[in-house]
């Protein structure tokens, strides 16, 4: 028996975060060996202190049946072993002077308490800037969309947060503005619209107050009812604020038995260096698996469904690479400018607001070689190895504009710098294309156009993958031979509106003679599925209470994307470069049509059939 505890200690000193750091938990008195706490230190929080070394030892840590229920099982089942003796814990079986063999009830009920049973965990979700536009427009009603569904659990309660004075039922007669029954029309939405509101409570406080923090976690406690408690905070504030925030939420409003999760939202900082600096920050207070960065664009139908259209449909999977594709489009306009936020937009710009990440992130998830699997880590390790492989953008492959103002139909339209929270010789562009190339042997040479740009002639988002021309085409004089652009095949995936896939092949036009045209093959949502597509934010609020990472960012994502747009910013900035300045309610600048062409390409959202 002694040489098996001298063998235990030795093995474990080296390999166990637990061990290592509380050695003096065993104890060598080989007459009574016994296992017990230091003082003030209890099982809770050693469990918690050791995950965090596994984590940080990168060693996998899951949030479901895991590390704290193993850790508690195993020092339930050490006497067997030991003849230990445990003191000092807080945990209810662990209480009460020698160290009984726990029942197979008690240990059913932990392994029920640390998979998150339903009748024995609680969710609480804290609205971060609960009285700001993004709340109001999207969070809550995100979250009585989920709740309509029966997507949240059984026992949940959400809290608004912000330093606007407000009561419970005036936070409720705000959020049931931004209601809707839009799902069904059943009877008993507005019964399902009450139950919500009663699950709503505010507290008002300051964003850096431990203090106001303290009082929300007592607040959430006596919701929690003593039940295994799990908290999501949700940062709807200003980036500058997210640190203090974030600070005082870990250290005094976190939860002591289940998970705590912060979602953040964009920006990520403006360039590579703020970036890292807000990660290094945040890394502070919480660990990475902590941490969801939400780009609400990775949470739209369409883009989710990228990787199910290709690697779940033989057609597609065999064309996805530079033998069969000419060119891959980017393509995200809106028909309406700054409209009073001019003075946010304008400390970051198009490129960052748009291309650096939504057009970003659908470009890695559409260009990514096949993951292992569809587990958040092997499809995020995929879309770095693409962005890794990017080659730095020239600024001559780039076109920057700015909307000016324009009279239509008797009606003027604002120019960008018209805003009043807009500086009058502001050069911030409120357009950009750019010719992005990934160097790999999937994708060499090929392509990718970005457009993003305000105030143009329509709003759409969508991707556009343009085929090469059929080699020896027999029917070119058929189709009119002069224009082969007009008989190229061509996939179109439009994220929004009227979300839809449709192909464009080549087809004869029924009659005695032999003439072709271009036809859709068109699959719209609207007419193929009854069912009303779920807002981004409803499937990404639920992602991150369920805990899966697959569409939100992770550090070394950011990391990439930053290197590859910082110093095309920079260079931007520092040469002081004019952008072309394009009719407010236009197709955008001209520039953007020569850069297209100097690649040989053509947009495909300017063509007569679109």
């Amino acid at each position: 028996m002694s040489s098996f505890s001298t063998s235990l200690s030795s093995r474990t000193s080296s390999s166990s975060p637990f061990l290592s750091n509380h050695s003096s938990l065993i104890n060598s008195d080989p007459s009574r060996r016994s296992l017990s706490f230091p003082q003030g230190i209890n099982l809770d929080d050693l469990c918690v202190r050791s995950k965090r070394k596994l984590v940080q030892s990168s060693v996998a840590v899951g949030d479901g049946f895991g590390f704290c229920t193993i850790l508690r099982l195993f020092l339930m089942r050490l006497p067997l072993v030991l003849g230990a003796v445990i003191t000092k814990s807080s945990s209810p079986e662990l209480k009460g002077g020698p160290l009984s063999i726990p029942s197979q009830e008690a240990e059913d009920k932990l392994v029920i308490e640390s998979n998150g049973g339903k009748e024995h965990s609680t969710v609480s979700i804290t609205v971060v800037g609960a009285s700001g536009d993004l709340a109001k427009k999207k969070i809550f009603p995100a979250l009585f969309a989920l709740y309509y569904e029966g997507c949240l659990p059984e026992h949940f309660t959400i809290y608004g947060y912000a330093r606007s004075k407000m009561t419970d039922a005036e936070l409720r007669d705000m959020v049931s503005k931004t209601l809707t029954c839009r799902i069904d029309k059943r009877e008993n939405c507005g019964e399902k619209m009450e139950e919500f509101l009663k699950r709503c409570f505010y507290h008002t406080g300051q964003y850096d107050s431990q203090e106001h923090f303290v009082a929300l976690d007592k607040k959430l406690k006596e919701h929690e009812g003593g039940r295994l408690s799990n908290r999501l905070f949700y940062l709807s504030i200003p980036p500058n604020i997210f640190v203090d925030a974030v600070k005082c939420a870990s250290s005094s409003a976190s939860s002591s038995s289940g998970w705590t999760r912060v979602i953040v939202e964009k920006p990520f900082g403006r360039d590579s260096k703020t970036s890292a600096a807000l990660t290094k920050s945040l890394k502070q207070y919480l660990e990475e698996d902590q941490i969801f960065r939400i780009d609400h664009y990775l949470g739209k139908e369409l883009v989710e469904n990228l990787s199910v259209l290709r690697f779940s449909n033989l057609i597609f999977e065999p064309l996805w690479s530079r033998q069969y594709i000419q060119n891959v489009q980017f393509i995200f306009s809106e028909d309406f400018g700054t409209e009073g936020r001019g003075g946010y937009f304008d400390h970051y710009g198009i490129i960052r607001d748009i291309m650096q990440n939504h057009l970003l992130q659908i470009l890695a998830l559409f260009a990514m070689e096949t993951p292992v699997s569809l587990d958040a880590e092997d499809i995020r390790n995929e879309k770095v190895k693409v962005l890794r492989s990017m080659r730095p953008i020239q600024l001559e492959d780039v076109v920057i504009g700015q909307y000016k103002s324009t009279t239509k139909g008797g009606v003027t339209y604002p120019g960008y710098t018209d805003d009043k929270t807009v500086p009058k010789d502001s050069l911030t562009p409120t357009f950009a294309a750019a010719a992005l190339f990934i160097d790999n042997a999937r994708w060499d040479g090929v392509p990718f156009l970005m457009k993003a740009g305000k105030a143009l002639h329509t709003r759409s988002a969508e991707i556009r993958v343009q085929f090469r021309h059929v080699p020896g085409n027999l029917y070119n004089r058929n189709s009119g031979g002069t224009n082969l652009d007009r008989t190229t095949n061509e996939l179109v995936i439009r994220v929004q509106p009227d979300e839809g896939i449709y192909l464009k092949i080549n087809n004869k036009v029924p009659g005695l003679g032999m003439r072709l045209d271009q036809s859709h093959l068109n699959l719209l949502y609207s007419a193929r599925y009854s069912k009303e597509i779920p807002d981004a934010y409803e499937r990404l609020l639920l992602d991150a209470i369920e805990g899966e990472r697959r569409l939100f960012i992770r550090s070394d994502e950011l990391d990439a994307a930053w290197a590859l747009f910082t110093p095309l910013l920079k260079e931007i900035e520092e040469k002081k470069t004019i952008p072309e300045f394009y009719p407010h309610g236009s197709r955008g600048p001209v520039g953007a049509h020569y850069l297209a062409a100097k690649h040989n390409v053509q947009w495909g959202d300017l063509s007569l059939d679109q």
